[in-house]
Parts: structure tokens; sequence; C-alpha cells
């Protein structure tokens, strides 16, 4: 080669250099600027990236947690599953399987792995392979977990160019994970992965994850479990170990190996570990499982009202599903699980007497015993089912029968069998349903109001309706209490007599008001009004009724805790105005309260997800009735275990042994389609009802229909076990006496009823008008 060539030849190798040093800088001031543009977002080009604001303080939607005052969870509210930990509460096998399978040099990077990156462009790049492996970082996926980098909302006009879309989106990712990075520490940063994280089944975060799969808290987990958590980030339901368990193994496994290979554990380890089975704890979460299902959907309604009326500093409103609030009530999940029991335990039997007693009859019946026509097909149309059907089709209702009478495969309750599959139309599933029995149970403190039990009804997955707040009905002879304490209050003693005879009541513009005794029939006996309360003598109550006048009573009830609207008619002695157990449960709490009434509160505190109370939730207190009376009351109301005769009488003797003083009160309404029993003691008192949805379901015999037989024992039975359970310091022993004495003797066995000294021998039952 001459020298002209030779020199021709270097000078060309110079410029190819010079080219390629040119294009490298070119490259490096080119990616700088992309960087730096993509940083700021320029001219909207790129979409928005957070604010360093937000880097320093990042949200995530946490679920928020409601409590029992024991301090047990009782369920949550939220759009995303998600609860907190610290990187204290994480078990150390979770984090060795993390590194050793996403990011094993975590700790020696700064949010961008350099070496994994250049392994996964070399691959991609120059080998042409279509899966090289994960470049990113743990930091990297926590930015994109925390700040949704991949949403349409964080989008910009370049994103819709093919390829330079996911560029720009690893732009951010890292521009993000280096300032997350220098804003925290790096457990911390794992920790907010983890917390961030979804793991399928409506799980997300660790804690949640934990307790779905394995029902255990983070700190709990053992090797095999970290590792199938871990395996799931790669595609929860791919490797989902419910729904795919031969691909959830694999995938178990190769986290192992991962350890393995990290030497995070031995290969005896591995070797033993890789062999087991994957043996699962399952149970998502939901609203109709746990404790206090009825409750907590009635909370939720109150705690949505307050988020509307309350905001947070910044001025928006708290937000229930996602602000992590922790909301704690009065509720003892100990007393709570022993009121779920009780019912539990008692409804099925009740429900196997009222079919056999129905037999094969329709059990919707009028008032003369018979089948109420069209009973279902009326009962239908108050369904979203079929309001959907007429939203749908309109007037066709050829269409909408077609579609209510077509069969489909569902799941429906049953005491006998449980959750029973089936195929069964709209109309075939109303009428299953329609035939169940329902109950409401609530049991409160009468001296702080807080509510400890609450049982809205037999099943909330299948049965939504709360009985305790939400229904309503005639509450029949538990209302009488209310007739007796106007009469107390008003001068007539415990040892006043009343014979037994027939009252009759003229009202203007109204036929007669004549009320029958249960039995219908009248023992013309002359006795106290205590013993009358104690027998539920419906004469003797409407005799004092038409004493004192409807609208007395009225102003007593309400007074005492009743906030629904009673009718001012005579008839209201008997109970024929409709109330909820939980107002009725308020007010029999103002007789063991000394005449104070608290309304009834279940809510104690809201608290932010640091700690931070929001609302502290206090008592409402007003003074209601003397001490004095309110002790008689519960004189009155005890004798229904103690006169003889009385409608508390069947209550074990092993609930009224050690001094235990009890009072009580049985209500019936006149077809029987409501049984009621309130049972006060010195600590507790508690409300419950029985009956059907509709008030047309009922028992046909009014004797088995009747409060003592269908409400009465649910009380029993709930209150052996409160007592058997020492933990809950609640004891047996006599209501406290007032601290200055009665001013009127209340042992009406001190005096001779012959000469009657309270008492009235001849009365005209039928002089008081109204």
């Amino acid at each position: 080669m001459n020298k002209k060539n030779k020199m021709s030849y270097q000078l060309n190798d110079d410029k190819i250099i010079r080219y390629l040093w040119l294009v490298f800088i070119a490259g490096i001031v080119g990616l700088v600027i992309f960087v730096l543009a993509v940083g700021v977002n320029f001219l909207g080009l790129f979409g928005e990236i957070p604010e360093f604001k937000s880097l320093e303080n990042p949200e995530s939607e946490l679920a928020s947690e409601l409590y029992s005052a024991d301090g047990v969870q009782l369920g949550k509210y939220y759009r995303e599953n998600r609860s907190p930990v610290t990187y204290n509460e994480l078990s150390p096998n979770v984090i060795q399987a993390l590194l050793a399978t996403e990011d094993i040099r975590f700790e020696e990077h700064s949010g961008i792995d350099a070496r994994g990156l250049s392994r996964v462009l070399f691959k991609t790049l120059l080998l042409g392979q279509k899966s090289a492996g994960g470049g990113s970082t743990l930091s990297q996926q926590t930015a994109k977990n925390l700040f949704k980098t991949r949403t349409q909302a964080s989008q910009g006009l370049l994103s819709r160019v093919p390829g330079l879309s996911m560029l720009i989106i690893k732009t951010k990712e890292w521009i993000v994970a280096a300032r997350l990075e220098r804003s925290y520490t790096k457990d911390e940063i794992l920790t907010m992965y983890l917390n961030t994280s979804e793991f399928g089944s409506n799980a997300y975060g660790i804690k949640t994850a934990a307790k779905t799969f394995f029902n255990k808290e983070p700190n709990e987990l053992t090797i095999q479990e970290s590792a199938t958590l871990v395996g799931l980030f790669k595609a929860p339901s791919y490797y989902s170990p419910v729904y795919n368990p031969d691909n959830a193994m694999r995938r178990r496994n190769t986290v192992l190996g991962q350890m393995r290979k990290y030497d995070f554990i031995t290969a005896a380890e591995y070797d033993s570990i890789s062999s087991l089975p994957i043996e699962l704890e399952y149970q998502v979460e939901n609203h109709n499982q746990g404790l206090a299902t009825y409750f907590r959907e009635v909370v939720k309604a109150d705690l949505l009202k307050w988020t509307r009326e309350n905001l947070k500093a910044d001025g928006t409103n708290y937000d229930l599903f996602g602000d992590g609030l922790r909301i704690f009530t009065t509720i003892d999940s100990r007393i709570q699980r022993y009121a779920e029991e009780a019912v539990a335990e008692h409804m099925p039997g009740l429900q196997e007497r009222f079919e056999k007693e129905v037999g094969n009859r329709e059990p919707w019946i009028d008032n003369r015993g018979r089948p109420i026509p069209n009973f279902i097909e009326t009962a239908v149309k108050r369904t979203e089912a079929y309001r959907n059907l007429r939203n749908r089709y309109g007037d066709n209702m050829d269409s909408i029968n077609h579609k209510l009478n077509e069969k489909k495969r569902m799941k429906v309750f049953s005491w006998e069998k449980g959750e029973i599959d089936t195929l069964m139309s709209t109309m075939d599933s109303m009428r299953h349903y329609k035939k169940y029995l329902q109950a409401g149970f609530v049991s409160m403190d009468p001296h702080t109001g807080h509510i400890k039990a609450w049982v809205g009804g037999i099943n909330h997955k299948h049965f939504k309706y709360d009985h305790v707040k939400q229904g309503k009905r005639q509450p029949g002879s538990t209302f009488k209490p209310f007739v007796y304490a106007a009469a107390i209050e008003n001068g007539y003693g415990p040892c006043y007599t009343v014979i037994d005879q027939p009252v009759e009541v003229n009202i203007p513009n109204q036929p007669t008001w004549r009320p029958s005794n249960s039995n219908n029939k009248f023992t013309h006996e002359r006795m106290t009004i205590r013993k009358a309360m104690a027998q539920s003598v419906n004469s003797v109550t409407a005799y004092m009724m038409k004493k004192l006048s409807p609208k007395v009573v009225v102003e007593t009830a309400h007074r005492l805790g009743i906030s629904s609207q009673l009718d001012e008619v005579p008839a209201l002695a008997l109970g024929t105005s409709d109330v909820s157990i939980l107002e009725m449960v308020g007010a029999f709490g103002t007789f063991a309260n000394k005449g104070e009434h608290i309304t009834p509160m279940y809510l104690d505190r809201i608290e932010d997800k640091n700690g931070n109370v929001l609302h502290q939730f206090v008592p409402r207190k007003k003074p209601a009735m003397s001490e004095e009376h309110a002790y008689i009351m519960l004189y009155m109301l005890r004798g229904g275990t103690e006169e003889e005769g009385g409608t508390s009488q069947g209550i074990p003797w092993a609930l009224r042994d050690e001094g235990n003083e009890i009072g009580g009160k049985t209500g019936t309404t006149q077809n029987a389609s409501d049984g009621w029993y309130m049972g006060v003691t010195k600590d507790l008192v508690s409300g419950v009802w029985v009956g059907g949805d509709d008030r047309a379901i009922h028992f046909r015999s009014w004797i088995s229909g009747q409060g003592s037989r269908t409400a009465r024992p649910v009380w029993s039975n709930f209150m052996a076990k409160v007592y058997d359970d020492t933990s809950l310091g609640i004891t047996k022993g006599p209501f406290p006496r007032p601290e200055r004495p009665l001013s009127i003797e209340i042992d009406c066995s001190r005096y001779d009823l012959e000469r009657d000294i309270y008492g009235e021998f001849d009365y005209d039952a039928t002089s008081t008008d109204f």
C-alpha cells in the first residue's frame, strides 16, 4: 500500500471515530434533554410526573378499618382491600424472597440498576430475545404502584406514538425512583412496595394477602408461604394458588430457587420445601363474613354521612374507602359473638316448628287465616330485579314474567343444609326466602349507652334488611311498661289494685274499643298493677291507659327514649305503633340508669391512618324520670320473674340464682306476627324481636308465635353465655337501690289486699271517655 493510500485510510478511520464520538455525545446530550423534558412535561408532550411534595408524602388507597371496643377488627371499607404494615412487621422470609426474585442489588443501586438495565438492553437489542427478564428495580416498581405511571391520566401527546410510549413511561419511573431513593430509606421503599402491590383475590398489600391466603400476619409467614406470595407479583391470576395451583407451585419453586441461588436458604432447605404442597387457609374478606355483618352496614351509612360533613386540612372531604381511617366502636367482640350464637342456635329449631305448623299451606295468610292471593306476585314488584326488568322491557309483561320465571343457577340459604346450589327462578327464590322467620337482637350497657352487641338478621349474605334500627314493628305488650311508668309518675304505686274485667273506651266517630286478654278470658280478680304487668293482663293496662290518657302515655314514652311517632289512641297501651328494637332498648335502659336517658351509641371515635383522633363521640344524656320512679319501674319489671304467672317465669333458674335480679317483658302482636322480649339486668339491657319480613308471615297459632317462645329463649341463651365468661366483668346481682329512702312502700306482700290500701274496689270500667 502506498503512502497516499495509507494516509487516506488513516483519515477515514479518524472520521469514523470522530463520527462515533459525535453520535455518542449527541446521544448522551439527547438522552439528558429527553429526561429533562420528560421531568418537566415539556409542552405537555409527555404527561404529568409526581411533584416533589407528593413524593415526600406518597398516597395510596388504604382500607378504613372498623374495630370493636376490645380491639378486634370487625371489618373494612375499601375500594382496594389494603392495610399498611411497617418494616418491623414483615417476616425476614418475605424480604429475602422479594430481594432474591425481584431485585438482588436493591441495597447497592440508587433507584436504577445499570447492570440489570444493560443486561436487558443487550439481550433485547443485540440478541433479539423477546423476554429478557425485568430491568425494573423495586424502587421503579414502587413508583409504578404509588403514582400510577401507566394510567391514561399520566399520558401526554407523545404517549400515543407506538414504541415511544413505553420509553416515556420507563423514563418517568426512573426519575421517580431516583427521587424516592433520595426521600426514603431502603427499608421504607421496600415496605412501600409490599404495601402497595396487588396479590389477586381482592388482596392489596402484604398484610391483606397474608390474611387472605394463609390467615396469618405478615411476620408469621414461613419460607414457602413467602415464596408463594412473592411469586404472585409476576401475574396474580395466572399464578394464583387458588385458581391455578400447578402454576403457583412452579412459580413458588422458582422463587425458592432464587433464594437458594443467593444463599438465603440452603440446598437441603430447597429440596425439602420445594416438594411440599401449598397449604392455604383461603378466605376473601367481604362484608357478608365475620362478626357484626349487619352492624357494619349500618355504621357505614353513618360514616359516609360523617365524611360528607367533615373536611381534611386541604379542604377536601374524607374518603371512607381510601383514607385508611380507623373507626372504633362500642361493640364488644365477645358479647357480639355470644349474641350471634344465641340467634343461630335458636332460629333453626323455631323455623322447623314454624314449617311443621304451616305444613303444605302457604305461610302468608290474612287475619282470618286464609292464604293471601298473589302475595308473591305483589312482593316481587318491590325487588330490584323487577325494577331492572321494567327498565328493560317497559310494559311488556309477557317478557317480564318470562324472565321472572326463567330458571337459573343460584345459591340459596337454608338452615339444615347450609348454602344450597340449585336451579331456581326469581319467583321460586322469592317463595323460598319469604318463608323464613327473621330475628333482631341488640344489647346495651345502660350506664354508658354503649351498644355491646347487634344482630340485624339471620344471615347477611342472603337477607340484607337490618331488624335492629332499620326495621320497625309493633311492640305488643313490651310497650306496657311505658303505660305503667306514666302511672307510677302520676302517683299509682306498684300495689295499686285493679280488677281484671272488661274495659270499654268510647272514641268519638269510631267503634267502642273493647280489648280482650290474650286467652279471651277475664278472671275478675283484683290484682296489683305489678302482677298485672307481670302476667301481661290487657284489661288492667287498658284501664290504666283510660285513667291516664294516651297523650300522657305518649309523652312519657318519648321522654324515656322512644323516638318513633306514636298514635295517641287507647290501643297504644297494647303496643300498636311501630318502633325499633334499638329505641326500645334505649328506653328500657332509662329505668336501669336511675332515670337518665342515654341515646344508644355505637361509635366511640374516628382516627386517621396515623392514629390522630379526628372525632370523639360523646353520649347524649337527658334526665327522663326521677331515680325513685326508675327504681320502682325496675321493681315492676322484676314481677315477670317474681310474680306467680309472670311471663318471664320460663327463664332458666341458673340465670336467677346468686341473688340475681332480672326485669323482663314479653310481647306478642295480635296475630303473632311479632314476638318480643326485653330483658334488663344491672349491667345489660337487651331486646329481641322475631317474626317474618312481612307481617302476613306468622305462626297460625298465637300460642306458638308468642314472644315467650320465639324471642325470650334467645335472650336466655345469650345471658347464660355472657355470665359464663368471667372476663367480661358482667356479674349477677341486684339492681342498685337509691340512696334516699323510697317515699312509698313497694313490697305488696306487706299489705292485706282485702283492705286494698292503695286500690279501688268499685269503679265503672266504662265510665271514662277520651
